[in-house]
């Protein structure tokens, strides 16, 4: 039987208005599923018109234009229904989910599905039973002392895996679903005996860790830059009193 890194896997990943999930939007969205090593994705792609300005500088970064999404992408509302639904039929096969930086991707599917459907990420799957994995928890963790940064563009480098058309959410995602196959051979001994969903369970410790050691260095540095331990998914803001 093949080693989960080897097996069926899907990896999900979205491009944004920003980098606040409370508040920004997601513009495109793709799922991508793999049944195994080698064999050839299935791609799902959405393009989103996110019913607010596009800033330019979000615009720089994927290349999505206010009038490129208004004029292709649907209303958000749909679509969201549609991403909930694919992810929540992969997890009920049983297959993982590749998040590269999960806490943002999911958080902001999540508040994106509050805001448009009067619904969340889990009243579309059961979280007990999802199994994420994070290339960039993993690698972290794994090779915690390797010096320099690890963005998805990074650890592509670092494994030697293709990354063309960076900031294109089906790209990207592809490139994450790689890179946990490739984190997954080069730490096999250590990753090998561990289920998808215990190694879902060891990220949230992991991942609460590197968010504390994080929130160190800021303050040591006087940053006033808050960092949120929650993994895979951050809870919901206290309503204002």
């Amino acid at each position: 039987m093949p080693s989960w890194f080897e097996g069926p896997l899907a990896a999900f990943d979205t491009e944004t208005t920003g980098v606040d999930v409370e508040h920004d939007r997601i513009v495109s969205a793709a799922l991508v599923v793999q049944r195994g090593t080698g064999s050839v994705p299935e791609v799902r792609r959405w393009l989103v018109s996110p019913g607010v300005p596009v800033p330019p500088a979000a615009t720089g970064i994927h290349g999505l234009t206010d009038a490129h999404l208004q004029q292709h992408g649907r209303w958000p509302a749909p679509v969201m229904d549609e991403v909930a639904r694919a992810i929540a039929e992969q997890t009920a096969r049983g297959t993982p989910l590749v998040v590269m930086n999960a806490p943002f991707d999911l958080t902001l599917l999540d508040r994106e599905l509050k805001r448009h459907r009067n619904s969340s990420l889990a009243g579309y799957l059961s979280l007990r039973s999802l199994s994420v994995l994070d290339p960039r928890v993993l690698d972290k963790h794994l090779d915690r002392y390797r010096k320099g940064r690890r963005t998805l563009i990074d650890l592509c480098a670092h494994y030697g895996v293709d990354l063309t058309g960076a900031h294109d959410a089906a790209a990207d995602a592809t490139a994450a679903l790689n890179v946990v196959r490739a984190v997954g051979r080069r730490f096999a001994s250590r990753l090998e005996p561990l289920t998808p969903a215990e190694l879902h369970a060891r990220q949230t410790v992991w991942y609460a860790a590197q968010a504390r050691g994080l929130q160190a260095w800021f303050a040591l540095n006087g940053s006033d830059e808050v960092c949120d331990p929650a993994w895979p998914l951050r809870p919901d803001l206290p309503a204002a009193a």
